[in-house]
């Protein structure tokens, strides 16, 4: 089956129940996965990776168990992480961006000229030798989507892929994400991170609260999370 299937998926983390009995049918070029620090969204990434499993329930990219088959999910599932530095394990630009291609099958050599042509069709020929810690947040967090759309995945996870990052380089970060063909999910706690997707899935409690066209869930999302606030809903001490 096309796309991304969960049906009837758990998952318990630390005896914690945090995603409960989800089923969806991700199809769409653009989605987003909204919802509260907490809700969820992190670890539904996570598992539509393939970088955990469910409790139960199963989960299928592309027909495939990402947790079971990683290798076939190279091509299936990019993910772009939150922090960079999470992300970033080599030392040099091409160093890092050869990786992936090399995991991939590639020789080093036929790595690192994609690399060189990829930097000089993005205009950053000049990156190639540069330190990795040497790139401002913006600039890593560019690198790291150059490193995934390498891979030329089918889908593309981003986890609140804006975070951290000012107005200019946001908007530079957006546009390039607009323009690539991947199915893009992105998961976000902020409604304007989403507002330009087909599909909105508000995730609460590690249930899905609502799912249908960007402006109705948003909308929804946005007043109660108003409401919330206007209740001083942070007082309850955790369980």
């Amino acid at each position: 089956m096309d796309g991304i299937v969960l049906q009837g998926v758990n998952v318990d983390l630390g005896g914690k129940r945090v995603l409960s009995d989800l089923s969806l049918h991700l199809t769409e070029a653009r989605i987003g996965l909204l919802g509260r620090n907490g809700s969820g969204k992190s670890t539904l990434l996570r598992l539509m990776a393939g970088l955990i499993a469910p409790s139960s329930g199963t989960v299928r990219v592309a027909g495939l168990d990402p947790a079971r088959e990683r290798k076939a999910m190279l091509g299936k599932i990019g993910i772009l992480f939150q922090n960079p530095d999470h992300q970033i394990l080599f030392p040099t630009v091409i160093e890092e961006l050869s990786f992936g291609l090399q995991q991939m099958g590639q020789s080093r050599a036929d790595a690192e000229a994609q690399v060189r042509a990829a930097l000089l069709a993005e205009g950053r020929a000049h990156w190639e030798s540069a330190p990795t810690h040497r790139l401002s947040q913006g600039q890593r967090q560019f690198l790291c989507l150059l490193a995934v759309l390498l891979m030329a995945p089918a889908t593309l996870l981003l986890d609140e892929p804006f975070a951290g990052l000012d107005l200019p380089t946001q908007a530079r970060l957006s546009r390039r994400l607009n323009a690539v063909p991947q199915r893009v999910v992105t998961i976000s706690h902020d409604p304007a991170a989403v507002a330009g997707c087909q599909r909105v899935i508000w995730l609460e409690a590690g249930q899905i609260r609502a799912d249908g066209p960007a402006g109705s869930v948003i909308a929804e999302f946005t007043a109660e999370m108003a409401r919330l606030g206007a209740a001083d809903a942070d007082t309850d001490l955790l369980g």
